[in-house]
């Protein structure tokens, strides 16, 4: 039973489909089922009151086995960007991870969630949310073919870029102190990308997209503006997290904001060490509300895919989360906003369900 069963927490991001596939692809499902995976598996998110999130697609880069935490824990870093990968070499990548979250379905883990509608029929029946996002649109071809059929086996969500260059635009480099206006902004094919996007209605995430970029989707997309995993610049000058002017333009698009947990987003330092306590995780949240207001602000753990605070440790620990939000005085109200209402709210909008009502 979860520490605190309710409000079940609705995720921004995880990177499961990628511990997965590097764990053997569909073969490790069997890990995930039996609690022995990684931040995320299924005993353990039934403990901590895990309803589900946005189950990223993402290729690695050929050098991730460089050991970033270690330089992430110096005063100043800048990483290098990794090389641009072709639409030749990641399409595969994707497919298979698609593919895992596929059987994970047909195996009774998750649901697959086209509507707002199956993520709480999956509340109801005991199983995890599961929205199909891509982190880095690698995989997509300049002419969209692509995405139209990733959609049709459903795609939800994408975001154009990780932190590497794309035929679609660029992203920011894992540097500290740095804030994210670095490199240009999207390019024609990142441009009809967003349309697109807006025509299927995918939600477009702005987590890991640039300064330039970013501005160039809140000029495009009709949607509400979303960065499903970041932080707060005020509070952490990391060029992966958002000033207070694009605090201030989510808002005004009624858009949304997910907490990120990785420890070199969160803490004053910009260093990726475990100890950072719920404070400053509570910092950013009421930063994030008091630029975006308490209906656009939700949680995008990174689980399985950065350090997260020693004091949650693992998809278990969602509970502890829970009872400090409590403690620092977050009402019931409040609470279930946070916990999977306001990214409800914003991807009823972002997928046409109000104009259907």
């Amino acid at each position: 039973m979860p520490d605190i069963c309710a409000p079940l927490i609705f995720d921004g991001h995880n990177d499961v489909l990628l511990k997965l596939y590097n764990a053997g692809g569909p073969e490790a499902i069997t890990e995930f089922a039996s609690g022995q995976h990684g931040q995320i598996d299924l005993p353990r998110a039934r403990k901590g009151g895990f309803g589900g999130g946005f189950f990223a697609i993402y290729v690695p880069s050929p050098s991730e086995g460089d050991d970033h935490n270690t330089e992430m824990q110096k005063p100043r870093y800048d990483l290098p960007f990794p090389p641009a990968i072709p639409v030749e070499k990641a399409l595969p990548v994707v497919l298979q991870q698609a593919a895992i979250l596929l059987r994970m379905q047909a195996a009774g883990h998750v649901r697959i969630c086209l509507s707002t509608d199956d993520i709480r029929a999956a509340f109801h029946e005991g199983r995890i949310a599961a929205i199909m996002h891509i982190e880095g649109a690698e995989g997509i071809d300049a002419d969209l073919n692509n995405l139209d059929v990733l959609y049709a086996a459903g795609l939800r969500s994408l975001g154009p870029v990780w932190s590497r260059p794309t035929i679609f635009g660029e992203g920011v480099p894992f540097r500290y102190p740095s804030d994210g206006n670095i490199g240009g902004g999207l390019t024609d094919a990142g441009k009809n990308l967003i349309r697109r996007c807006n025509d299927l209605g995918i939600m477009v995430d702005l987590s890991h997209l640039n300064e330039a970029g970013f501005w160039d989707v809140a000029k495009i997309s009709t949607a509400p503006l979303v960065a499903t995993h970041s932080n707060a610049y005020a509070l952490c000058s990391h060029a992966r997290n958002l000033t207070d002017p694009q605090l201030e333009a989510i808002a005004a698009s009624d858009g949304m904001v997910g907490l990120n947990f990785a420890t070199a987003f969160l803490r004053k330092d910009g260093q990726m060490r475990p100890d950072v306590p719920f404070e400053t995780m509570l910092a950013h949240l009421d930063h994030l509300m008091d630029k975006l207001g308490e209906d656009r602000v939700g949680l995008g753990s990174d689980f399985d895919g950065a350090m997260v605070p020693e004091a949650i440790g693992d998809v278990a620990g969602l509970g502890k989360l829970r009872n400090s939000m409590i403690s620092h005085g977050y009402s019931e109200s409040l609470m279930h906003k946070l916990c999977n209402e306001n990214w409800l709210r914003v991807l009823a909008r972002t997928w046409g369900e109000q104009a259907k009502t």
